[in-house]
């Protein structure tokens, strides 16, 4: 029911995730820096709708986005569509799993990373580690790999006992409806995981809400266990940064971003 949605789900779900995104994370600017350092084209990993790509192409790099949900993707070609002239003809986007991708143009790519905490929503350990493999084999010698992932700290895992929590009321441009998110979540310590409930309700005031869910389960990683990963995908770790400024990480930072290089 949750996993494998009917297309208008789906729809609706790519839609709210846009919305849900309305408050920019920060990490556009750190994309873009690390892109000005490389030559050669970008490959995004669970590219999602385009909030990353759409962009580095309207900023002139040829990007190459891969996704398994069509409806994202969907999301992603309209958006290029509008941001402007040459943007679609730079932006390349491709229903592919990460796992195992090997593109006819591997090897070629000065940049290429995994954004906001997709690496976590892999299925297996074995996907997370194959996901680095992947990024290390489509870089070009001298290229960069990066990966960003959420760190929960003691007190956000003892919250995450099943309880639903309001997160936010918003209106939505497209539809006009109002559109609420609740969320729940239940940490599992033995299998290091973090289930996420996502429920989105929208209509008018005074009318009959349409619901939407999404179930996801988190494998969270620690930043050793990234190094790790790039490591044995044969990638020089750079550096492990707690934030999008590229400070260090330390007692209480919520991220993990590594960058890596590729050898030549």
């Amino acid at each position: 029911m949750f996993d494998r949605p009917d297309p208008a789900a789906a729809d609706a779900l790519a839609r709210l995730y846009d919305l849900d995104l309305v408050d920019d994370p920060g990490d556009l600017d750190l994309y873009l820096a690390l892109a000005a350092r490389v030559e050669g084209p970008i490959l995004e990993l669970a590219v999602g709708t385009g909030r990353l790509a759409v962009p580095l192409a309207e900023a002139g790099y040829r990007v190459t986005g891969v996704d398994l949900d069509p409806a994202m993707l969907a999301r992603a070609r309209r958006h290029a569509a509008a941001a402007g002239s040459g943007v679609a003809e730079r932006l390349e986007l491709i229903e592919a799993d990460l796992v195992d991708l090997r593109l006819p143009d591997a090897g070629t790519f000065g940049l290429a990373f995994i954004a906001l905490n997709s690496l976590l929503v892999l299925p297996t350990r074995a996907a997370q580690r194959a996901a680095f493999r992947t990024l290390a084999g489509h870089l070009a010698p001298g290229g960069l790999a990066v990966a960003d992932v959420w760190i929960p700290d003691a007190e956000d895992l003892a919250r995450f006992d099943g309880r639903i929590m309001l997160e936010w009321p918003r209106l939505d441009p497209e539809t006009g409806t109002i559109v609420t998110k609740a969320g729940s979540a239940q940490h599992d310590a033995s299998s290091a995981s973090v289930t996420m409930t996502t429920i989105f309700e929208e209509g008018g005031q005074g009318e009959p809400p349409r619901r939407w869910v999404r179930r996801d389960q988190l494998r969270l990683l620690s930043g050793d266990q990234l190094r790790g990963f790039a490591e044995d995908a044969g990638l020089t770790v750079e550096l492990l940064a707690g934030d999008y400024g590229l400070g260090p990480m330390g007692p209480g930072t919520e991220r993990a971003i590594l960058v890596a290089v590729k050898g030549g």
